[in-house]
């Protein structure tokens, strides 16, 4: 008996038969070139197909040249996409899972930057994100939409797609349409929601006489926007009752949020409780009769059975638990779910990635993003090797030897691995964060590196033992500011984190990295009955949680936590007491701030002493992480990685 009986138990969709109720759903990737899917597309599918997924569906493909929110989309009317279809749903079907590719047009959810058209949308009413005042689609105009779909669909048959799914939620011209908040048309098109409804169902009739009996559709709705005169719960209950009502559609997704207002409630962090979208699947599926996708953050096999079995789905969305893992349904399926590498939903690489017109990666596998390109073979088998450091670096150093064949010893000078991974997930909500630490010590062991920890490695013993190779991941260490001089009661956060200093009373917070560091002591400290303030150089406090969408929550808390926030200033100065003079850099005024303490998140140091004491040894010294330059967790991943291939 399987351990997960209801998620991994086969399931009848429209024309399709589904060996388990895991779905790879939608989501971007950047993977396109030049409007059409790549060889990583299909290497990258193929990858979480081979893992066991029930489901796949792809990104959004394009239905109108009109729709081309950012640069790397699929422009899905364009015929030559269709050999990419093909190179995509081979692989896939290789391994046995259909696969559906989902179809769009953004409408006012866009710009006119990439297209120099304007853009399409109900009415002329600007997205809060994009800015842009759209042109009301005329008449004539949306029946080139729903042209447009019916021509892609056409494409998707033709790239051998096992059917397509409709994106009507986030970021969609058909839910501009269904939204009381952005359709205030007076035509056909507006008003009552049936009317609102008319494009969606013009749609589906196009697309379903395309597709045929023998391909599956699928619609993919918006619960709830979470925006003032929004679509919500009950309206979408509506909408999915009158969608089961045309016997055209196979099942329906579900989402929430509006892609560019509320952002960070479709994409949660791990600042969000996992599970926080499933009222809407629940409510939905109460309503009509075909099977219904719920997503959430699921991040491993328990939760999402669970969540079938109470009746809240039919079938579960799984992305960034298969970003993280492709083998996380293999896994489970296999009794070792315990090896499943569990997604952090930190969003630092799928998401954030996203956010700077990146390939979507992961923090965690370096190999997401990279599963086209081919790994050489090691220069040496089975080498001796030994790496100092057991940080993130340093563990996926280790775990990737040894996966290589390499004989490895791992030495951490502390009483626990995990760097500095332990600290950062000791502060309010960030919990999940210690996962990456939990995930390669698990690895570590399974491939069987030694780890010695309390072990101080020294560049006497290191050359005495003589190993075929050394990688040194000896981390960062904190820097006091130029500033500070020797005021006692000014410290780093890492100080405060890790037990050495207790801040008391008024606290001022100096915010130069823009991440969870400041942002996490504030909280921390606050928590704790202080008066906390945040200053930075920066236009906003944390400035880069902007991109892996936890800026909205830490806004949220902070005012109810009472942190106080001060923008675009410079420390200059500090004397006893502690008066901080700080300069207003666009105006270059001076202002000050007397307060008990001063937690400094700031740059770190390269603690690089063993690496310059074994430069030029006998034997290769690579050097990885921190110790390199200080960075963010991503960037030790990487290179540890990075540097056991190389072996």
């Amino acid at each position: 008996m399987s351990r997960y009986p209801h998620l991994l138990s086969p399931l009848r969709v429209g024309p399709l038969t589904l060996k388990n109720r895991v779905v790879f759903s939608a989501h971007l990737t950047n993977y396109a070139e030049y409007g059409k899917p790549s060889e990583q597309h299909a290497a990258y599918y193929a990858a979480r197909a081979a893992g066991g997924a029930g489901l796949i569906i792809t990104e959004e493909h394009s239905t109108h040249v009109t729709d081309w929110p950012y640069e790397k989309l699929i422009h899905g009317f364009d015929p030559a996409v269709i050999p990419g279809y093909r190179r995509i749903t081979d692989a896939v079907h290789a391994h046995g899972v259909p696969i559906l590719a989902q179809l769009n047009h953004n409408g006012g959810q866009a710009s006119s930057m990439f297209s120099r058209l304007p853009v399409w949308a109900p009415s002329p009413i600007a997205d809060p994100l994009f800015r842009e005042v759209p042109k009301a689609l005329e008449l004539h105009e949306i029946r080139d939409v729903v042209d447009g779909y019916a021509l892609v669909a056409e494409h998707c048959v033709a790239g051998g797609f096992d059917g397509v799914e409709l994106q009507c939620s986030h970021s969609s011209l058909v839910r501009g349409f269904l939204s009381p908040a952005t359709n205030v048309r007076t035509d056909a098109y507006g008003g009552v929601l049936e009317n609102r409804a008319r494009l969606l169902f013009e749609i589906v009739a196009a697309v379903r006489s395309v597709l045929g009996p023998e391909r599956a559709l699928g619609v993919r709705l918006c619960g709830d926007e979470l925006i003032e005169g929004g679509t919500t719960i009950e309206e979408a209950v509506a909408v999915a009752r009158m969608v089961d009502a045309t016997a055209q559609v196979d099942y329906i997704n579900t989402s929430i949020g509006v892609a560019t207002a509320t952002l960070y409630m479709i994409e949660a962090s791990m600042q969000v409780p996992p599970g926080y979208a499933m009222f809407i699947p629940s409510a939905i599926r109460e309503a009509v009769s075909i099977p219904v996708i719920g997503v959430g953050r699921f991040k491993d096999p328990v939760q999402a059975d669970r969540a079938i079995a109470a009746g809240q789905a039919d079938l579960i969305g799984v992305v960034r638990g298969q970003i993280a893992d492709p083998d996380f349904v293999r896994k489970a399926r296999s009794g070792s779910a315990q090896d499943i590498r569990t997604c952090l939903s930190c969003n630092q690489e799928c998401v954030g990635r996203m956010g700077l017109n990146r390939w979507l990666g992961c923090i965690e596998n370096p190999r997401t993003g990279r599963e086209a390109v081919v790994l050489p073979m090691p220069t040496r088998r089975a080498q001796r090797v030994l790496v100092v450091g057991g940080g993130p670096a340093g563990l996926q150093a280790a775990v990737t030897a040894a996966e290589r064949g390499h004989r490895v010893t791992l030495l951490e000078k502390a009483d626990r691995l995990g760097g500095q991974v332990p600290v950062a997930a000791s502060v309010p909500s960030r919990a999940e964060f210690l996962d990456i630490t939990r995930n390669l010590a698990a690895a570590a062991q399974r491939v069987g590196v030694d780890v010695k920890l309390q072990h101080e490695a020294t560049a006497d013993e290191i050359t005495a033992d003589a190993p075929d190779a050394v990688i040194l991941a000896t981390g960062a260490v904190p820097a006091r500011p130029w500033w500070a001089g020797d005021l006692t009661q000014v410290v780093d956060v890492r100080d405060v984190l890790e037990g050495r200093a207790s801040p008391r009373g008024r606290v001022l917070v100096v915010d130069e990295l823009g991440f969870h560091q400041a942002t996490s002591v504030a909280e921390l400290l606050a928590d704790r009955g202080c008066f906390v303030e945040v200053a930075t150089p920066g236009m906003v406090v944390g400035q880069d949680l902007g991109i892996t969408l936890d800026l909205e929550t830490w806004n949220v808390k902070a005012d109810a936590k009472g942190i106080a926030q001060l923008t675009d200033v410079v420390p200059m100065s500090a004397t006893e007491g502690i008066t901080l003079t700080l300069q207003h850099h666009p105006t270059g005024t001076d202002l000050t701030r007397t307060v008990d303490w001063v937690v400094c998140a700031v740059q770190q140091r390269a603690d690089d002493a063993l690496w310059q004491a074994l430069k030029g040894s006998l034997f290769p010294v690579h050097r990885v992480g921190d110790c390199v330059a200080p960075r963010r967790a991503h960037a030790a991943v990487i290179e540890g990685h990075r540097a056991a291939v190389a072996l």
